[in-house]
């Protein structure tokens, strides 16, 4: 089966949960964005939370289904809609042969993730689907969705089978069929135009003035148009080391926040590089790198800072959820 693109968006790729294993000969991780949507899409259509989803920047795609199709759609910044009626979000999706789907911005969120029952299945380029813009790498074609596109699509697991058969028989005349149940809200990231990250202290934190340190963890910063995939530049106090000093490129990873000479951070995303020079002021914690994902150009955010203990908690809260949610999608198939 495959999926017709009849207009791609504004930026339209394939993503996964990354590519992992390589970053010490410079190939970054990249993936989605915003994994946790990406997860929850998945696990919706009957998949892993590791396939191949596609993944929608503030303008969606324009998809005709060549086949009847298993599909879930989670994140923020559009909402979709098939002949006319509006698709709801976390929840399976059974639409026919021949579906158009098509999505109008929404002014919160930035990110959509597609899911297909079996996973968008281009070939994997050093273990991942993942497509990664400037090395024109995995993906399909290396590159952001065109017209005239036809995704592939795996086959659906037993799960995915299940759910598209239960849906089949409920479906009648109306444009799709569609579950009475959803995930919760609480799942996706908190879309919410000026949320509070929570940051771990950078191993260069005490480096900072104390008022730069101060500012950091009190001020608002604005995410600026110069932001991509690969980091978001933030507009807001200027922040200044105690004394200059050079250092030495070290590791850094998604969610470290570099602070570059002239004071303004930078967040790094999903297609962060493998090793940065600037001093780090601060970690995003795992579980908050999400709603980073979900923020647009002009969004405001404030940085809060937390203990290891808590980041940790977070982090096994979050997965603990997607494990939930998979067991109850499988209660719900009857499974």
């Amino acid at each position: 089966m495959t999926v017709a693109v009849l207009d791609p968006g504004l930026l339209s790729t394939v993503q996964d949960l990354g590519r992992f294993g390589h970053r010490r000969h410079g190939v970054v991780v990249g993936g989605a964005m915003d994994r946790r949507s990406h997860a929850v899409a998945n696990i919706l259509a009957g998949n892993d939370p590791g396939a191949a989803t596609l993944e929608m920047t503030l303008m969606g795609a324009v998809l005709r289904f060549e086949a009847e199709t298993l599909i879930a759609l989670a994140g923020g910044g559009m909402r979709g809609t098939v002949g006319g009626e509006a698709l709801p979000l976390r929840r399976p999706v059974l639409v026919p042969a021949g579906a158009e789907l098509r999505f109008t911005p929404s002014y919160i969120g930035c990110r959509s993730y597609l899911a297909i029952a079996g996973g968008i299945a281009v070939a994997p380029v050093l273990g991942s689907r993942s497509t990664y813009l400037r090395a024109g790498l995995g993906g399909f074609e290396g590159r952001a969705l065109k017209a005239g596109d036809r995704l592939p699509a795996g086959a659906p697991t037993a799960l995915g089978q299940r759910l598209a058969k239960l849906l089949a028989a409920e479906r009648g005349d109306r444009p799709f069929a569609t579950t009475g149940w959803s995930a919760a809200a609480d799942l996706d990231p908190s879309l919410r135009r000026s949320p509070h990250v929570r940051v771990l202290p950078g191993l260069q934190a005490t480096a900072f003035d104390p008022d730069s340190l101060a500012a950091f963890h009190n001020e608002r910063f604005t995410v600026s148009p110069r932001s991509d995939r690969m980091g978001y530049r933030l507009d807001g106090p200027a922040l200044s080391l105690s004394y200059p000093r050079d250092l030495l490129s070290e590791a850094v990873t998604t969610g470290t926040v570099q602070v570059p000479p002239e004071g303004k951070p930078i967040v790094l995303m999903a297609d962060a590089q493998s090793t940065g020079g600037y001093p780090r002021i601060a970690q995003v914690i795992e579980s908050d790198l999400p709603v980073l994902g979900q923020l647009r150009p002009g969004d405001v955010l404030r940085f809060v800072p937390v203990g290891l203990a808590e980041a940790e908690e977070r982090r096994r809260q979050a997965r603990l959820d997607l494990r939930r949610l998979a067991a109850g999608v499988a209660v719900h198939a009857g499974i």
